[in-house]
């Protein structure tokens, strides 16, 4: 059992989960799955992210063996002073995944005409990213794409907030959206001055709906004639919804066409 608190497995981890997270992750092809609901995922998903190490303290480990066959992963032990160190969370549960990164580029989405897709552009927030993708496995869309710029999907805190959903579903990170249309894929975006009601709108072929910046919107569009606008009804009084909000209704409207 690993006590000292001066361990390179505390280094290791710190330094995915750090300022310079990113950079990190990106160099190592890895990234910290914490808690048990995100652990339950990776251990039994025959998709998405494999894991590479499981740090476990004693509860940990109890809690995990009544998910997985433990004996098939690398684990290693630790204590639960050591378990704080590594964790970003007031309370931690016992358990931090160490995940590969798939490696996934645009020529492996397949299109067969009933495609949906979710893109972000430029989208910032944590929360909003990963209960989108949250969303977006439930209401059983294909993929996840994000645009340069946008919010890295394996950090920390989204992660979290896919509650597990990460290991349902594909995520494709920095595509251009006009390599996407430009590979015959029909997209739409959200916008409160859009054209047609979102209830009018039809999906024909492959789609991808688009959600731009929190505050800033979409940018990309103004170059993309073929992207249409639509907008959400609204009879109350609320001026505008939460961009995860608007993403699942959306969602939700793409989920009942017919494939």
């Amino acid at each position: 059992m690993i006590e000292s608190l001066n361990s390179p497995h505390i280094a290791r981890v710190k330094a995915l989960i750090g300022s310079r997270g990113v950079k990190e992750r990106k160099k190592a092809g890895e990234f910290v799955a914490e808690g048990l609901q995100c652990a339950r995922e990776a251990l039994v998903a025959k998709s998405g992210p494999k894991v590479e190490t499981l740090y476990l303290t004693v509860n940990g480990r109890a809690k995990a063996e009544e998910i997985a066959e433990l004996s098939q992963f690398n684990t290693v032990d630790v204590s639960d002073e050591v378990m704080k160190q590594m964790t970003e969370t007031i309370t931690p549960q016992g358990i931090i995944a160490i995940c590969t990164i798939p490696d996934t580029r645009l020529d492996s989405i397949s299109l067969n005409g009933s495609r949906k897709f979710i893109y972000l552009s430029e989208v910032q927030d944590p929360g909003n990213a990963g209960t989108i993708l949250r969303s977006a496995d439930a209401f059983g869309m294909d993929a996840v794409i994000t645009s340069p710029g946008s919010v890295d999907m394996f950090s920390p805190k989204v992660v979290r907030s896919t509650a597990g959903s990460l290991w349902h579903i594909p995520v494709f990170e920095s595509v251009n959206l006009e390599d996407l249309i430009n590979r015959g894929v029909r997209g739409f975006s959200l916008g409160a001055t859009g054209s047609k009601s979102l209830s009018e709108y039809v999906s024909t072929g492959d789609t991808v709906a688009i959600f731009g910046n929190e505050s800033r919107g979409l940018s990309t569009s103004e170059n993309l004639s073929s992207i249409e606008s639509v907008n959400i009804p609204m009879p109350g009084k609320a001026e505008s919804l939460n961009l995860s909000a608007a993403a699942s209704i959306v969602m939700y409207h793409l989920s009942n066409m017919p494939r």
